[in-house]
């Protein structure tokens, strides 16, 4: 088992005439592996996994897998659901495509108790062999993994070996890493990359990755050679680009963005997700004035 850590980048999907758009979904790919980025994370949340057929959402997996081949970029494939079957079905696909791991959310609207919780996460782990990660992201979820129950699923499944925390929380992170120091933390919160790192985390999963894969690879490269110093220095200047990336709810803007950089042809979401209002639309244009985009 592989413990795929370091600089990752959660993937938009890109969509054409409302069908998935494969063409530009392995340039993506290829951008990212062209700028240094250790793996990509086809299918998580920034990726409309949950308005994606089961057949799309393992497509997906199957590019990413097949466009990373030999190139030492690794595979994250994104494997949640918030019914624990489909969710292994997702693993299981990942695991037989030659996904290096798997990233599952929290299943979300029906909120578990955390002896839910950790039954759903026993379950996919036993279901496979490749490693897990496990993605709290309470905000989107409407459930926290809390500490005690990431431990104990740390403690006795010895392929769930990390963590995407998107809580925001700094004393989450010191918590969790005070307990358990193996623990492979990721950040989930592009503001918070440099300090999760300063810390003790081992990598960022990011959005704004999409749009500057060497900035985020960069920071977080700096930041586990010990370069603090530097990886703050790339983290202060992405921080006005990570707030616009949020101006509204996740993938919107950062499909914007990549939108008018021209790194996608067509600007199409999944309903109910729609464009950004004219507003956040000119607060986005005048984010990306401020760096130098790698083209594809």
């Amino acid at each position: 088992m592989q413990k795929i850590c370091g600089a990752m980048t959660a993937l938009i999907t890109p969509f054409k005439n409302g069908k998935l758009d494969e063409a530009s979904y392995e340039k993506l790919i290829k951008r990212q592996i062209k700028n240094k980025i250790d793996a990509v994370v086809p299918v998580g949340t920034t990726g409309e996994s949950a308005t994606l057929s089961m057949d799309e959402h393992k497509r997906c997996i199957e590019i990413a897998v097949e466009t990373c081949k030999g190139s030492g970029a690794k595979v994250l494939a994104g494997a949640g659901a918030n019914a624990t079957s489909e969710a292994i079905e997702l693993a299981k696909h990942a695991q037989q495509m030659g996904a290096d791991a798997i990233l599952s959310v929290c299943p979300y609207y029906n909120k578990p108790s955390q002896r839910g919780l950790y039954e759903h996460y026993k379950a996919i782990a036993q279901s496979i062999e490749i490693g897990v990660m496990l993605y709290n992201v309470p905000g989107r979820t409407g459930v926290d993994i809390i500490p005690d129950t990431v431990c104990k699923l740390f403690d006795e499944f010895p392929n769930i070996y990390a963590i995407k925390e998107a809580t925001g929380s700094m004393e989450r992170s010191v918590d969790l890493l005070a307990r358990r120091e193996d623990l492979c933390l990721m950040s989930g919160e592009d503001s918070i990359n440099y300090p999760l790192m300063a810390n003790g985390g081992k990598g960022v999963i990011s959005v704004t990755a999409n749009l500057l894969p060497n900035m985020i690879a960069d920071l977080v490269h700096e930041a586990l050679q010990g370069n603090l110093q530097k990886s703050k220095k790339i983290n202060d200047e992405l921080y006005p680009i990570n707030k616009a990336m949020f101006c509204e709810s996740n993938p919107i803007p950062i499909k914007a963005a990549m939108y008018l950089a021209g790194l996608i042809d067509t600007l199409e979401y999944r309903l109910p997700l729609v464009p950004p209002s004219s507003e956040n639309m000119k607060k986005i244009e005048l984010s990306l004035q401020k760096y130098q985009i790698p083209k594809l």
